[in-house]
């Protein structure tokens, strides 16, 4: 057995080993973090925190758990644990399957947990999981240390000097960095919280159905396909709205639901009497999109297999719309922002988009296209004004009625003809498209190229781009906004999860590090 078998431990079996250690007297000291680039500053952190006990445990998050942003880590889970094994003041090395560190924490209950100095202002942490750290070391028996003479930042070096990004996204980050620093960008999220935003459209619930592919039947020659397990996600106009609420605690939402059995229990996972408009129905039926999918496997997007809508044949007749339509003039007036979702599912009928566009402070609309509604929903049939919006490329193709066009010249176009302030053109695997009135164009490349799911990035760029228009911060920073919630979003199954403010901000502050 070589050195670095010996001291790599999993997961399932560090607390018993790191149990018997203590009971032989060993004090533990743990290090924790990506450890992406090891670098002298490390080598002082790693000596400085053996020298407060008798064994030094460094665990490290795994590649899949890293929430740094798109090309981070950029060494794999191998390639770490080869070079920290190496180092003789380190004992123990664990991978963790989890983003944060209270797992760590709680996998080797330290007698002492070190971090860096620059940690001793909590303020330091765009994440603000320091104080939980604090918390689990404590409640576990340990003390905080602050530890490392000498810093230095990998994420600095990396990227200065190693191909973590592709040449055209480096260019973008390093020119939003010449006049943002990780800072600004910390202060502008924050800002977002003062806000008042009112999300409007369709609630969808995203049901994934995972099955394992038997193969054919053999007399019909149908898929067969064995049942594993399935989940319900809050999607459309509710997923907007859990991606605002990590920026701003003033977020509310108006849709409409069903009375199922089963939609009372999935909302209470996310409203409260406070942000709860929503108007219950039994003349309407919850939109549900069922995706049957395989099992998903590490590094591959996941692979879908085929769709059943449960949607409503007819939209919600006059009594419903009117409903709709006396909760929103009631209290459009009191919004800052107002974001229309309309998937083409019913609630955003003529008199509701005549509501949106006369009356709101600052209308965001996207408007999308679905095999439900493919060459009905189009933004430019349905309304005449718009603050701001983004389309993609179908969307656009139903909007400029061509198959061949230029794609900044058409996109002008549109916003020429709501007079917006904003407009973006998010092209996927490409790049996205970002116009502000009397401003230059933005042209920004994509930043994930390992795409696990894109169900929901649009909505999740829409959300951060919208709130950056609202403060009417600059074409180029709006766009990167956005583009950097949608990068995070295609690493999510479907709607599975929100865009997280404390990973959006470390993520932001990692590519803007130069």
């Amino acid at each position: 057995m070589n050195n670095c078998n010996r001291k790599l431990l999993t997961f399932k079996e560090t607390p018993k080993i790191i149990e018997n250690l203590k009971k032989q007297g060993e004090k533990i000291v743990q290090c924790h973090g990506t450890f992406d680039l090891i670098h002298p500053g490390h080598l002082v952190h790693f000596e400085e925190a053996k020298a407060l006990g008798d064994i030094l445990v460094v665990t490290i998050t795994g590649k899949s758990w890293v929430n740094k942003g798109p090309g981070r880590p950029f060494f794999n889970d191998q390639m770490r644990i080869k070079y920290l094994t190496s180092l003789e003041m380190v004992d123990y090395v664990v991978v963790i399957p989890f983003p944060a560190a209270i797992e760590a924490i709680e996998c080797v209950k330290p007698d002492v947990y070190c971090k860096g100095k620059e940690y001793l202002n909590v303020d330091n942490d765009v994440t603000g999981n320091i104080l939980d750290d604090i918390r689990a070391v404590e409640g576990n028996g340990g003390r905080m240390a602050y530890v490392g003479s000498i810093v230095f930042s990998s994420t600095k070096l990396l990227n200065k000097h190693f191909e973590t990004y592709s040449p055209e996204a480096k260019a973008y980050y390093k020119y939003i960095s010449a006049d943002y620093s990780s800072e600004d960008f910390k202060k502008i999220v924050d800002s977002f919280s003062g806000l008042k935003v009112l999300v409007v459209g369709d609630i969808i619930f995203d049901k994934y159905t995972t099955v394992n592919i038997q193969g054919l039947t053999s007399k019909n020659r149908i898929m067969s396909g064995r049942f594993l397990y399935e989940n319900m996600q809050a999607g459309g106009s509710l997923a907007v709205f859990r991606h605002l609420a990590q920026f701003t605690p003033d977020v509310k939402i108006l849709s409409l639901v069903g009375k199922e059995p089963w939609v009372e229990r999935e909302l209470a996972k996310y409203l409260n009497k406070n942000n709860d408009l929503i108007i219950r129905s039994s003349k309407f039926t919850t939109v549900v999109k069922q995706r049957f999918t395989e099992p998903m496997q590490e590094g591959k997007e996941l692979n879908k297999l085929f769709s059943v809508n449960y949607i409503d044949k007819e939209h919600p007749d006059k009594s419903i719309e009117n409903r709709l339509l006396k909760k929103l003039k009631n209290i459009i007036k009191e919004f800052d922002m107002v974001m229309v979702m309309d998937f083409g599912h019913g609630i955003m009928q003529e008199r509701m988009r005549n509501c949106v566009q006369e009356e709101s402070k600052f209308l965001a609309l996207n408007c999308q296209t679905n095999s439900n509604n493919h060459g009905f929903n189009i933004i430019t049939r349905q309304y005449s004004r718009a603050d701001s919006f983004s389309l993609d490329n179908m969307e656009m193709t139903l909007a400029c009625g061509k198959k061949q066009f230029v794609p900044v010249d058409e996109l002008e176009n549109v916003r020429r003809r709501f007079n917006s302030k904003y407009c973006w053109f998010t092209r996927g695997a490409i790049e996205t498209i970002g116009i502000k009135h009397n401003a230059d164009t933005s042209i920004c490349p994509p930043f994930e190229n390992e795409v696990i799911d894109p169900i929901g990035a649009g909505d999740a760029f829409c959300s951060l781009a919208s709130l950056a228009a609202v403060k009417k911060l600059p074409i180029h920073l709006s766009t990167f906004m956005g583009q950097l919630a949608g990068a995070q979003a295609v690493r999510i199954i479907g709607n599975s999860k929100s865009i997280k403010k404390g990973d959006y901000l470390k993520a932001g502050v990692t590519m803007l590090s130069y």
